[in-house]
């Protein structure tokens, strides 16, 4: 019987194909303050359930990627590919048909967890390679490169002609790439090392990288997912933080090119305290923006996205450098999402009415408790390596 070969080494063209597909999987997450802008504007979501909506999709996303660690089907990776391809752009398609916070929660979560086994194929490829951190960081800027181009679009064209119903209709459309590009995906690949061979276990030192990431992550989907309102507070007219929004992505891809650039100079756990710290203190500063500040407002959504792109890299080197194996790593995009989506979640809870204002002090809580995690992080390690 024919047995398939299994592939060891990773082509620079399967590597591209897998960062693309996953950069689509990944489309709506950066555009999300866009298209949860309109939907509030349409009064197709309220306020509240902006972050209801937004966790739901994210939430969805996660668990698609902790599916895909579970299942394992590395022998079908195109398959994989090109079943959650089709299954997200049909959901992508029938999301103008869907209305109210819980419509749109139920539509998106399920496009989320096909888009989660988009991201999990992405990251397989990803930790099998010969420097995973640098191309996470890789992953993170051609991501957020399709995001930025997507999201000028959709503020300048799209959607002053054809609406939100027509964002997401060629969020549908832009789904169709990683389907061509499924052949192209490795045929299969090789399990990573087993626990009994690499001594993996799960303590203090392993798990509080993936906490480190949660944190941090909803440091930023908390202010990301309310990025809209908080820039009407500013001064800025609807169409006018879309382009603001659309140019800190661009931003991110200039600090995620940096921090890839960095990542063999930077040790991570020093940088990633630093861009903690630097987070908080964004968070602050837009919290204390006047009304009328929006030259203040769009420097300090410049530095944000910057970081947070930055720091990308240095979260998968955390990660290997508390297990070697990629176990940990492995689950680095899953612990994003579930971050990203938890942020939002939590900042919903102080909205009021139609006023995000309190939002910023969420984000600057989790950006202090994500540094205090690192700190647990450094001591268990030296407890460890005391005990050996």
């Amino acid at each position: 019987m024919h047995t398939q070969t299994l592939k060891t080494e990773i082509s620079v063209a399967e590597m591209v194909t897998a960062l693309l597909a996953g950069s689509a999987a990944l489309l709506v997450l950066g555009l999300q303050p866009i298209l949860l802008g309109e939907l509030v504007e349409a009064r197709q979501v309220t306020l509240e359930g902006v972050g209801l909506v937004a966790m739901a999709e994210i939430v969805a996303l996660g668990i698609g990627v902790l599916l895909g660690d579970l299942a394992r089907p590395l022998k079908h990776l195109r398959t994989v590919t090109a079943m959650a391809t089709l299954c997200a752009l049909a959901l992508d398609a029938l999301t103008p048909r869907v209305s109210g916070d819980l419509g749109f929660a139920l539509v998106r979560a399920a496009a989320g967890l096909a888009e989660g086994l988009l991201v999990w194929a992405t990251t397989a490829v990803i930790v099998r390679c010969a420097n995973p951190a640098r191309l996470a960081g890789v992953f993170f800027v051609v991501q957020t490169a399709v995001q930025a181009l997507t999201g000028l679009a959709l503020a300048r064209w799209v959607i002053p002609t054809l609406g939100w119903q027509g964002a997401f209709q060629v969020v549908a459309a832009l789904m169709l790439l990683p389907l061509l590009l499924a052949r192209a995906m490795p045929r299969g690949l090789q399990p990573l090392a087993a626990p009994a061979q690499t001594g993996f276990r799960w303590s203090r030192q392993t798990g509080l990288p993936l906490l480190t990431v949660f944190l941090q992550m909803a440091t930023l989907g908390s202010l990301w997912a309310y990025l809209e309102p908080l820039g009407k507070d500013a001064g800025f007219e609807a169409k006018d933080i879309q382009t603001l929004i659309a140019a800190a992505l661009g931003m991110q891809i200039v600090g995620g090119c940096a921090g890839s650039a960095l990542v063999r100079r930077l040790h991570a756990w020093p940088t990633l305290l630093a861009g903690s710290a630097l987070l908080a203190a964004i968070a602050l500063a837009v919290s204390r923006t006047p009304s009328g500040g929006t030259w203040q407002f769009a420097a300090l959504c410049a530095a944000f996205a910057f970081v947070w792109l930055f720091i990308a890299p240095y979260q998968m080197g955390l990660a290997f450098d508390a297990d070697g194996s990629g176990r940990v790593a492995s689950l680095v995009p899953a612990a994003q999402l579930f971050g990203i989506a938890f942020g939002p979640l939590v900042a919903s809870f102080v909205v009021e009415g139609e006023s995000a204002a309190a939002v910023p002090m969420v984000s600057a809580a989790f950006a202090a408790a994500a540094a205090l995690a690192l700190v647990a992080s450094a001591s268990a390690r030296r407890t460890l390596a005391r005990a050996a």
